[in-house]
Formats: C-alpha cells, structure tokens, sequence
C-alpha cells in the first residue's frame, strides 16, 4: 500500500518565493490585468508553502502577506479620490491605502493559519477543507468589514460559461470550485502517490462536471413567462460629468441642458418603438435635489410630458434629523414623482466617515466627505408593466440587495453608478464585475448606467453587451422585455451554500483542536 510521503523540507527562502508567487498570481487574474485563468492555480505555492510550516503562526504570516499585498495591489485605486480630491501628497495617499489592506489581509492569514494546523493534525487529506474554508472567511470578511471586493469568484465574472453555479451559490460558490482545484492540485503534489493522483484526477473531474452542469441547466425553471405589456425602450445616458466639486452655475446648467438634449436625441431617434420609454441618468456629481428646487421639478416635468417618457435619475433628498438620502426618483410621462428609492449601503470615506467623533481629525474628514442617511425600504419601481429594482453605485457590491428587488419580484434590475471619483483605474471594471455576478446569481438582466463608464446591458447569463468606455460621452439605446422568470436557487435561499461551508469549517477547526500534535 502507498503512503504519504513526507516532501522534502524547502528552505525558508523557497517558502516566501512561493508566498510571493502566489500573491502575483492573484493579482494578475484581476482587472486590469485580466489573466483569469491564474486564479485557478494562483493558491497552489500558497498552499505548499503552508504544507511546508510546522506552526501555524508562521503560515499566518505567509497568508497575511499574500492577503495584504493582494488588496493593496489590487484596490490601489482609492488613492486616486485622496490625491485629486483630498489634497494629499501621492506618497502619503498610497500610504493611507496600507492599514485598509492589512485589515483585510487578516483573513486569507486566517485561512492559512487554520489550514497549516489542520494539515498538521490530519495530513495532507485535510487540503480538503480548504475551498470551505476559504469562502466561509469570505462571508467572515463581508460580515466583519463589509467588504467583499475582490472574492476569488469576481476573476472570472466576465466569462459567462463559468459563472453559472452563481445561480445557486452567489460568488462564493465560482470561489468555491477555484480553491477546490488548487487544493486537488497540491493534494497530488505533496502526496506523490498513484491513489493521490487519481482521486485529485476525480476531483478535477467533477468541478469540470459541476461547471457544465450549471451550464447546460441554464433554463431549467427558470423558463420566462412574459407579460401581455410591449417592450420598455430605454435610453442609457453617460454623461460623463466632470468630478471638480466647484462648478459653477452656468455649467450646471449647461451639463443639466446636455442631459436633456442627449436625452432628447436619443428618444427621437429611437422613434416609437414601444408605447413605454424609459430614460435613465447615472449617479453623478450633478447634485440634483428634486425635492427642493422647484425649478428642477418644472423642467422635468416638462421633458417628460413632451417627450411622453418616464425618467430614473439621481437626486439628493431630505431624511429625517435634517438628513440627506442619496435616492434614485421615477418620473412618470405626466411628470409626477411615482417612486423613490433610498440607498441602504453607503460608500464609507465616500458618503459617511465610520469614525466615532471623539477621534482626532474625524471631524474634518467628514467636513470633506460629507454624510448621508441610510434607507431601509426595498422600493420597486413600476414602467409600464416592467417592474424594476433600481440600486445605486457600490451597492452592487452587496449581493443581499439585488437578492432583495428580485425576491420582491422585480424582473429587471438597475444599476445607477458614478466611478469618476476614482479615475480611470481598475476600479471601472472590477466594480463591472459585481454587477455581472448580480444579474447571474438572480437570473435577471441588469442595466448598469453611469457617469464615466462602464455603462452596459448584462445579461441574465452574465453576458455585458454595448458597453461604454471610459470616460467618454456615450448614449445606448436598448429594448427591454417585460419578462418575469422563476427565481433562482440564490434568489430563494440566499447564502445557504456558504452558511453550510462556515458551519462545516468551524466543526473541522473544533475537531481538530482536540487532537495533540
């Protein structure tokens, strides 16, 4: 009979090459980089590297690094709004970013700290554990930071064919399949047996089976069964506003005029189409307050009745305890408010400073940044029999909040966002990539309207279509169905898959510590 062989002991110099290439691996497989197809083997030096660690402080170093640099390198971006916006020096920007990825660097060193002392205990069998336990700290992370930018699974949004499973385990479950090859890999690596080979071999296997699976089984209940209304023509308008916060007022009136007469173009263009028009503006620095300037109201309106369309659009509202919602407001063709939703997850540094206020500097922070209040309502918004979802900007982000308008039964989700704050980085993709996991994982196409770009059509599959680039004036036309279609497993049961991931991953961890080693 085989057995485990012990692999030769790598010195601690080859252990932090493998940790760096790891870390260049994960790195890579992002936008802007776009080598998807590193992510899935990007975890293999990784995980000799723990193999190789007797203690399991020192693998939590090695993934705290590869966590740490990962984000840093991969979030660079949001120096760009502290240097252009904040005033600060570009060193001292780039700097500003370090604590916020040492923070989140602290779960993959979880993950390796764990898997070092379960390898310990059970043997190189225990590889097995990873893929679990690598998307249960995934949720940990969202739940502890509310952050999950960058999960493994997003490194593959813009390949529909593997994405799929989406629909059943939100992005946890892509994240899933990538760490279990890996793990297959290393098993069969460290192992160096025939038996090893052939199980890591069935492995393979049945991710490859489960990608196909999820493939093939696209339109199985979840047939679409449309409404007896005609098609919503909808007008995308990028505008793309400049982000210098000191406009004055003739150029506010002279971008808010390009909205109308783009808009207008547009429309006329398209001709009669459909009896339902739909234009939609972004999120943009444009600070629309509907609520409180009459002379707003009275132009739209105007537009509205005259070009017979109902308008989705931005505004600043009044909250409570003289509050201000960032809201997205229909418009109907008479030219009244029909439907107002409230943002439920603001962009902290961007729309409110989770700082308390006794820290020192906390109050000019949000002198500069400003604070908005929270919503709590789920609003569905109703065009002709179109019933839509609308969230705003890094909301797509949050895969409970388009969960939320498709289980209250909205059959097309809106994505309004303005990336401009952040320039022309990876951000626009990477955030792109969020969007496309929604629309997936709900089974509901997604337009996604912005200021600077990327503005497109996704796909109930994930497929983006017509998509804008950046920073550049762009107006799309598209024709939406009023289509309904049954709701998907993730609509359903929501983070079912990776609750039964974080459960199992705290039954082996408490295993585990009642073994001696």
């Amino acid at each position: 009979m085989e057995r485990e062989s012990e692999p030769k002991r790598l010195n601690h110099t080859k252990i932090w090459g493998l940790t760096l290439l790891s870390t260049l691996l994960l790195i890579f497989s992002f936008p802007d980089f776009d080598l998807w197809f590193l992510a899935w083997i990007a975890f293999v030096p990784l995980l000799l590297a723990i193999a190789q660690q007797p203690r399991w402080r020192g693998a939590f170093l090695l993934g705290w690094f590869t966590g740490s640099v990962f984000f840093y390198a991969t979030c660079y971006w949001l120096s760009y709004s502290i240097i252009h916006y904040g005033r600060l020096s570009t060193w001292l920007a780039y700097a500003a970013v370090i604590p916020g990825a040492v923070v989140l660097g602290l779960f993959p060193g979880l993950f390796a700290a764990i898997q070092a002392r379960l390898i310990r205990v059970w043997g190189y069998k225990a590889l097995v554990a990873a893929p679990f336990m690598w998307v249960a700290l995934e949720w940990a992370r969202l739940s502890v930071t509310g952050q999950l930018w960058n999960a493994i699974g997003y490194s593959q949004a813009f390949h529909p064919s593997l994405i799929q499973i989406a629909r059943w385990g939100g992005v946890y479950a892509v994240g899933f399949l990538i760490v279990t090859v890996n793990a297959a890999i290393v098993f069969a690596l460290v192992s160096r047996t025939s038996k090893a080979v052939v199980v890591s071999g069935l492995i393979l296997a049945l991710v490859g089976l489960s990608l196909t699976i999820s493939r093939l089984s696209f339109k199985v209940r979840e047939d679409p069964v449309s409404f007896q209304g005609k098609p919503v023509l909808v007008v995308a308008l990028q505008p793309n506003v400049p982000m210098d916060f000191d406009k004055t007022e003739q150029q506010l009136a002279e971008l808010f005029n390009l909205h109308l007469k783009e808009s207008e173009e547009a429309l006329a263009k398209a001709g009669a189409a459909g009896p339902v028009r739909l234009v939609i503006w972004p999120e943009s620095p444009m600070n629309f307050a509907y609520g409180t300037d009459p002379d707003l109201r009275a132009q739209l309106a105007r537009f509205t009745r005259q070009n017979h369309t109902a308008l989705l659009f931005n505004s600043q509202e009044a909250a409570p305890n003289d509050g201000v919602y960032n809201s997205a407001l229909l418009i109907n063709e008479a030219g009244q408010l029909v439907a107002q939703y409230d943002k439920i997850r603001l962009m902290p540094f961007g729309e409110y400073v989770p700082l308390p206020t006794w820290l020192p500097g906390a109050n000019r922070i949000r002198g500069l940044v400003g604070g908005f209040a929270s919503g709590s309502e789920y609003t569905l918004m109703s065009v002709g029999t179109a019933r839509v979802g609308t969230f705003i900007c890094i909301e797509s982000a949050y895969p409970w909040i388009a969960r939320a308008f498709a289980g209250e039964g909205a059959d097309v989700l809106v994505n309004i966002s303005n990336d401009g704050y952040l320039g022309p980085t990876a951000v626009m993709r990477q955030h792109l990539a969020n969007t496309i996991f929604r629309a997936v994982e709900n089974g509901r196409p997604v337009l996604r309207v912005t200021n600077t770009g990327i503005t497109a059509f996704i796909d109930r599959r994930g497929e983006v279509r017509d998509a804008t680039t950046g920073f550049q004036n762009a107006v799309r036309v598209w024709s939406v169905e009023p289509t309904i279609f049954g709701q998907t497993f993730y609509t359903r049961h929501g983070d079912l898959f990776v609750a039964i991931c974080g459960i199992l991953s705290i039954a082996m961890v408490a295993l585990s510590l009642k073994e001696r080693v």
